[in-house]
């Protein structure tokens, strides 16, 4: 029986951005379901004060829907839908950078529903909570102060990361080009940064979301390495690598490698798609 493939998006992101490897995943004959999490999609909030000419002050003012959303709402959401998908046979749930987060706590709470889960350059965090790891020596190369600028609001106020990625901040722009997508052209670039929403939820996570060895390390897993990846640098990757299986040696990570970037395997997702179609073919025939 063909598996389905749960696709699950990161930060700022929705099911928008899977389109074309769910084209490439149906053209070799997999079914795919791609989430939005809550306030994401078509939940999302585009306050007028984001359209052209901006009011930015306006925009750091104006409340969003996904306000409150906790990390408990967007694996209560995903479990929902690998609930249904589980009807139809075996599961594969694939996530991508924050999205991983929401990954691992669904695993952590319903293993039964998961016949394998992929992490592709996505966070699963075992040894300390993701903002955490933001610290430690595999992120230094990451440019934060850079990526923050975009931000237009005070998080603690708004009750949200609010981010304006229709800036014409030349510098800005840049930044985000050389963490997402270093690899494309500038016009793959503008057409992904156009398919972004500007706000994401607060809550990344505590100890208790982090995986745990008697659910999650049950499901087999693969963690795909996006090779040139500025975002979630390789190195950080790897660690994420080393202490998954540190944590279940008996179970440990099927490691594949796609070249590129952190979006690359999304704006050319053809060999992105015949990896996945690969990593079918290890769930055992029985399911």
């Amino acid at each position: 029986m063909q598996p389905t493939f749960v696709l699950v998006h990161g930060a700022f992101a929705n099911s928008f951005s899977f389109a074309p490897l769910q084209a490439e995943l149906g053209l070799l004959g997999h079914r795919s379901v791609a989430v939005d999490l809550p306030g994401h999609g078509f939940a999302a909030t585009y306050p007028r004060a984001y359209q052209a000419p901006q009011d930015l002050a306006g925009l750091a003012t104006t409340p969003g829907a996904i306000k409150g959303v906790t990390l408990a709402d967007n694996a209560a959401h995903l479990i929902g839908i690998l609930e249904r998908a589980k009807r139809n046979g075996p599961v594969i749930l694939v996530s991508h950078s924050r999205g991983g987060i929401t990954a691992t706590v669904a695993a952590n709470r319903r293993p039964d529903l998961i016949d394998r889960i992929v992490y592709v350059s996505a966070w699963c965090p075992v040894d300390l909570d993701v903002s955490a790891y933001y610290a430690e020596p595999e992120m230094a190369a990451v440019d934060v102060t850079a990526l923050a600028s975009a931000m237009v609001a005070n998080p603690a106020e708004l009750g949200l990361l609010r981010s304006n990625f229709r800036t014409a901040d030349p510098g800005v722009l840049a930044a985000f080009k050389a963490a997402f997508l270093a690899d494309g052209t500038d016009e793959e670039f503008m057409v992904f940064l156009n398919t972004f929403q500007p706000d994401e939820n607060l809550d990344a996570g505590t100890p208790d979301d982090r995986a745990q060895p008697d659910s999650w390390g049950r499901i087999p897993r693969t963690y795909v390495r996006l090779a040139e990846d500025t975002s979630v640098p390789l190195a950080m990757q790897d660690r994420m690598i080393r202490e998954g299986d540190a944590l279940t040696p008996e179970n440990p990570y099927d490691v594949r490698t796609l070249p590129g970037s952190h979006l690359k395997w999304l704006v050319d997702p053809a060999p992105a798609a015949r990896l996945l179609a690969g990593i079918a073919t290890l769930l055992p025939a029985a399911s």
